[in-house]
């Protein structure tokens, strides 16, 4: 991880048990800016938008007004899949799995990051972060309705039930970021309600500065220890401190180093090839979301971002509109998938990401692939439509991704080195994609706190279509989001003939095992055939048994034959199991793995029945 990560770890263990971390963000503090209602609504400062004026037909949805009502019943959609019953009365700090419920007040810093007791501490977050809100802002708008009293309590409730800095809710900067962005959402399309009064606005002013003051007094460990989306979200959130508050204190500080900070994450985090240092398709996603804010609000109220900011956010788009499968509008479900999708404004699945990137482009660019309601609510309207063409060979050669779109077929073959810390042992892994189905896909994330068999399965090599050799993963596993031995040499190219596309790619790994092993991966895909020819072959272990993974989705398990012979002819029989697939964070699903065992190269034929 280098020095600068192992010494900042080393002072903040220290800071946290002598109590500095307690000093420096004080709980329950009593300051409290004096914030005029009237003066903010007379001069708020600009927005996506201004009240309840969004230019977008209104179109009440069943499904969306289901959800509204659920919630009022105490019952919310969490990680976008599943509905929970917290509660008319929930406290906000019991976790809805393991019914444990956090001591409000002990400061936030006492508190462990892993504990099978409490269970994911994911589940109590999910709430607190308000990404709710867009439901019951478009349920206003298609219904002609008006949710403020309820937005406003539960706002009003949270602050009341979460002392500054006390309880599970201020641990991470991140979830303080999302929920202060989420509210300034409701604040200016309610800012004319007669239910926001003065009184519950000073109360959610004095929550604000002290939730800002929280991220940029421990903005280092997002910048330092974290480095992935968590830095973006938390940098960007302190520069737009100083456009949507700049009438609280400190402000303008956090925001002019906020800017600066954002500026260098973005450059850092996004790779020249539009590729993401998570290596993750949802974290991607995130960044795509964050980005669709910087950049618009920069805009608008015309500060000039580092030109490397729309650069990067360019490349971005490229890498995903290539990487979706073109009729459904989904992703391969690569990489850690936490669930994340913090601004939905559309009823679409949270797998497809067709709205969100539509919303970037339309920021940057003024185009869409289709119009959506979505870039209403950035206050963007009379769009281009500009489709876009992904057919043919794709190379993203700095992250590892190499991508053949034919058609409505779609081949992903994932092979690259790590300059960054990886999330999963998925290197080789293969997702086909034909109109619109995921025939063989990636296992997915489920949690990120569950038993240790599980976590193995999801984000090792037997969780992905790649190969495994003596049952170890490509690198050696460390704690929950650690892993040892990064693969540092890989290489990957495609090739076109006159009858097939050809990917030839391999990576040095297994160095717990010995050195100087090479996985080498070749896939022949037929053109104008839906069939793939891949030959697996592992230097130096000719004495170690291989086991090459294929997990197929249940839905397609009739339409597609799987068979695996050694380079010297020798059938295979595959070991035929239930396995798992995780689409959302939290739910497993069935699904098929067919796992191939030897010793010698494998060549395994896959063909999708017309």
């Amino acid at each position: 991880m280098g020095l600068r990560y192992t010494s900042y770890r080393i002072v903040h263990a220290i800071e946290t048990k002598i109590g500095v971390l307690q000093k420096r963000h004080p709980a329950n503090p009593t300051f409290s800016p004096e914030v005029s209602l009237e003066k903010w609504r007379a001069d708020t400062p600009t927005f996506f938008f201004s009240g309840k004026n969004i230019d977008t037909p209104s179109s009440p949805d069943d499904t969306l007004k289901k959800r509204v009502e659920n919630m009022k019943a105490g019952k919310f959609v969490l990680f976008s899949k599943e509905i929970y019953d917290l509660g008319i009365d929930f406290n906000w700090v019991t976790n809805p799995i393991t019914g444990y419920e956090y001591d409000t007040s002990i400061h936030w810093s006492a508190i462990p990051d892993l504990s099978e007791e409490m269970g994911d501490i994911k589940f109590v977050w999910e709430k607190a972060r308000f990404s709710f809100l867009t439901d019951l802002l478009r349920y206003d708008h298609h219904y002609k309705e008006d949710q403020s009293e309820f937005v406003i309590n539960q706002i009003i409730d949270f602050i009341e039930k979460n002392p500054i800095n006390c309880g599970p809710n201020y641990k991470c900067s991140q979830e303080i970021s999302l929920r202060i962005m989420n509210w300034s959402l409701a604040l200016n399309y309610y800012k004319d309600s007669p239910n926001l009064t003065q009184d519950r606005f000073q109360k959610i002013m004095y929550a604000i500065y002290w939730q800002l003051h929280h991220v940029y007094h421990h903005i280092n460990f997002s910048r330092i220890a974290v480095r992935n989306n968590h830095a973006i979200t938390e940098t960007m959130m302190l520069y737009l401190s100083g456009l949507l508050f700049p009438f609280l204190p400190n402000t303008k500080e956090w925001s002019t180093n906020g800017k600066k900070w954002f500026e260098k994450e973005v450059e850092y985090q996004v790779y020249p090839d539009g590729t993401f240092l998570q290596y993750s398709m949802n974290y991607h996603r995130v960044l795509v979301q964050l980005l669709t804010w910087g950049i618009r609000l920069s805009d608008l109220h015309k500060v000039n971002l580092s030109p490397i900011v729309k650069k990067r956010a360019q490349l971005s788009l490229e890498f995903l509109d290539t990487s979706m499968d073109p009729v459904s509008g989904k992703l391969p479900n690569y990489g850690n998938n936490d669930g994340a999708l913090f601004f939905k404004w559309t009823e679409d699945d949270f797998r497809i990401y067709v709205s969100q990137l539509n919303d970037l482009r339309a920021v940057i660019n003024n185009t869409v692939t289709v119009n959506q309601e979505s870039q209403a609510w950035y206050g963007l309207n009379n769009l281009k439509i500009k489709p876009k063409n992904i057919q043919g060979i794709h190379e993203f050669k700095i992250g590892g991704y190499y991508i053949h779109q034919e058609d409505s077929v779609k081949t992903f073959i994932r092979c690259g080195a790590y300059k960054d810390r990886p999330s999963q042992s998925d290197n080789l892994h293969l997702d086909i994609w034909k109109d619109g189905q995921n025939y063989l896909w990636d296992a997915g994330t489920y949690k990120y706190n569950t038993d240790k068999e599980t976590i193995d399965f999801f984000t090792g090599c037997e969780g992905h279509n790649t190969l495994s050799v003596n049952g170890e993963n490509q690198m050696l596993r460390g704690s929950r989001f650690i892993w040892f031995n990064w693969i540092k040499k890989a290489t990957g190219e495609v090739s076109e003939t006159n009858d097939k596309i050809v990917f030839e790619g391999k990576i040095e790994g297994f160095k717990n095992i010995g050195k100087g092993i090479w996985h080498s991966r070749k896939v022949e895909k037929l053109k104008s055939k839906n069939e793939w020819v891949v030959k697996d072959e592992v230097s130096n272990t000719d004495h170690l048994d291989k086991k090459v993974f294929w997990h197929i989705n249940p839905e397609v398990l009739n339409s597609i034959d799987i068979e695996c012979e050694t380079v010297d002819g020798l059938k295979l029989e595959p070991l035929i199991e239930e396995k798992w697939h995780s689409s959302n964070y939290g739910v497993k699903e069935k699904s098929i793995r067919y796992t191939f065992k030897s010793k010698n190269t494998m060549l395994t034929t896959i063909k999708i029945k017309d």
